[in-house]
């Protein structure tokens, strides 16, 4: 009795080790229609504009495979989305919406990398002289400051640490690890122009000096137009930068209108980390991945304009201090562009 017991005992442990061993089922969730699931808040855009960025880049997420539990373009664009707006954690956002932290990271590669290439499409400096007058008037009206086709500036992105050699290359003067980015927009803080490869150790001027934008003033493709930027840059005829001391009243109308004008990049990046909270979090994925994610949300940002889809209200209205000019640095370097502000203040200014 107690041998047949024993060996009752023996088959059992065998079939529960069996059982143990056996592979995890494959579990198929309803993902048919998360449309239904999810407001337009989750998708930071109205469910409208979020099915006309579907069609645009849809084809060229879908899987090329037959499986039942493939991700479909609508899921995919959706993950990408979420993170845009929040900057969760790849692990958290794939349990939100059910798939492995590895699906999370290669939809949003894919997803950055197809809206990014959107760019030509949506980030488009005014080419001919009626786009141009059109971006001047529209700066004439801030603050009578004439002829201003942009305003330039900088914004730091903040990234994890890249662990490789090149990794100090991405700490900035406040000590963390960012890309510094580099936009140009005009009154109505749509984005014209952004750079967005340049590590954060890397002075706002070097990147300008590097950059296609510049040497098509430097060509002179852009008539007697004018940026703004603040003294960080170098002032040069096409490039308009604040006085260090003004003392006449010209200087101070030049002043005022200069940094009221400019201003308005200011408030581009700070609408742009509000839109989409993962410029303002960090960004944690590979380098590339970052670069890719950078450019895809201002694409998306320039189509939600062209969209008239909302944009979350600004924090404050960001008043002018003509005060605060003698906080902004100025480069210790020559100033090509003396002679063509004095010349302005001394003509439209005074």
């Amino acid at each position: 009795m107690s041998s047949s017991s024993s060996s009752d005992d023996s088959d059992e442990d065998m079939i529960l080790q069996i059982l143990i061993n056996l592979p995890r089922p494959r579990l198929f969730r309803d993902r048919s229609n998360p449309l239904q699931d999810y407001d337009d808040l989750d998708f930071k855009l109205s469910k409208e504009t979020f099915m006309i960025l579907l069609h645009m880049i849809g084809d060229s997420i879908k899987h090329k495979t037959n499986r039942s539990s493939s991700l479909s373009p609508v899921l995919q664009l959706l993950i990408a989305l979420r993170y845009y707006a929040t900057g969760a954690f790849q692990m958290v956002l794939g349990d939100h919406i059910q798939v492995h932290k590895s699906t999370v990271c290669r939809v949003i590669k894919t997803v950055s990398i197809e809206i990014a290439r959107l760019r030509p499409h949506f980030i488009q400096f005014p080419s001919n002289v009626a786009e141009q007058q059109k971006v001047q008037l529209g700066f004439f009206r801030l603050h009578q400051f004439p002829r201003v086709i942009g305003a330039l500036d900088c914004s730091h992105i903040r990234i994890q640490s890249p662990k490789s050699d090149i990794g100090e290359q991405f700490r900035n003067r406040k000590e963390y690890f960012s890309f510094n980015v580099q936009a140009i927009c005009d009154s109505n803080l749509k984005i014209l122009d952004i750079v967005a490869r340049w590590p954060g150790s890397v002075h706002d001027s070097t990147i300008f000096d590097n950059s296609f934008i510049r040497a098509k003033f430097e060509n002179n493709e852009f008539g007697n137009s004018y940026l703004l930027g603040d003294g960080g840059y170098p002032c040069r005829n096409y490039l308009l930068t604040p006085l260090l001391n003004p003392r006449t009243d010209a200087e101070r109308k030049y002043q005022k209108a200069q940094i009221g004008s400019r201003n308005v990049v200011e408030r581009l990046f700070g609408v742009l980390k509000r839109r989409f909270p993962v410029l303002a979090v960090g960004v944690r994925t590979k380098l590339s991945t970052t670069m890719a994610t950078i450019v895809a949300t201002a694409v998306l940002y320039n189509f939600l304009l062209k969209e008239k889809d909302e944009i979350p209200p600004e924090f404050d209205n960001h008043v002018i201090d003509i005060e605060l000019l003698q906080e902004i640095p100025t480069l210790p370097i020559h100033q090509l562009g003396n002679a063509e502000r004095s010349h302005l203040i001394n003509t439209v200014f005074s």
